[in-house]
């Protein structure tokens, strides 16, 4: 009888990177100082968190987020972790490598800076450009640029609510996107149709070379 095949080891799990990830270590403002301010306010310099109380504003970079009341940390990558209440608490920054901001506004807002993931609660409005949707529960991610919006009532009466219905809009685009099709560009994946043969034209008569010509 044949000896058994030794078994072969397992293959090491491999580790997935975040969507985005590049993205996440290209932005810039994670390299900024925090700086803050408050009517009032509760800041432990040994573990770097914080709790701010009246026309609380915070900023990073092109991070600017204001609210009339806030608790913070400064995670290990120096970016923030934000828990913020306020009518409304507005949030804006700057696309990486982009002249274009996205700016965020609701009654309350979560914000992981590690993750670069925003939440917006009730009357909720999401704005990047000229682009925005409306709802009681956005979620933007902006390292993946991926938003989630869901029509849920709010969980406090809000006038003016958008209800249990998500809305937007979508500008039109100025100028059309590379690869996009034109009249003198063929859509991706067709073949182009060929081009008509050259018409034939008189050729003149050659005449012999010049001695010098070799």
């Amino acid at each position: 009888a044949k000896a058994a095949a030794p078994a072969k080891a397992a293959a090491p799990a491999k580790a997935n990177a975040p969507a985005g990830a590049g993205a996440l270590r290209n932005n810039p403002d994670r390299d900024q100082p925090i700086n803050y301010s408050a009517d009032t306010g509760d800041v432990n310099y040994q573990t770097k968190v914080g709790a701010l109380t009246g026309n609380v504003i915070i900023t990073q970079g092109s991070l600017t987020i204001r609210a009339d009341r806030i608790s913070f940390k400064q995670n290990a990558d120096n970016t923030l972790a934000v828990s913020a209440f306020g009518n409304p608490v507005t949030f804006r920054q700057k696309r990486p490598g982009t002249d274009e901001w996205f700016e965020g506004y609701a009654l309350r807002a979560e914000y992981d800076g590690a993750k670069e993931f925003l939440e917006l609660f009730d009357n909720a409005l999401l704005r990047r450009g000229q682009d925005e949707i409306r709802s009681n529960y956005i979620s933007y991610n902006a390292a993946t640029e991926l938003f989630k919006a869901e029509g849920r009532a709010a969980t406090q009466p809000v006038p003016d609510s958008p209800g249990t219905r998500v809305r937007g809009v979508f500008q039109p685009r100025s100028d059309a996107p590379p690869g996009a099709a034109t009249k003198d560009a063929p859509v991706k994946g067709t073949v182009p149709a060929p081009a008509p043969p050259p018409a034939l034209q008189t050729v003149p008569e050659l005449g012999p070379r010049s001695p010098a010509a070799k």
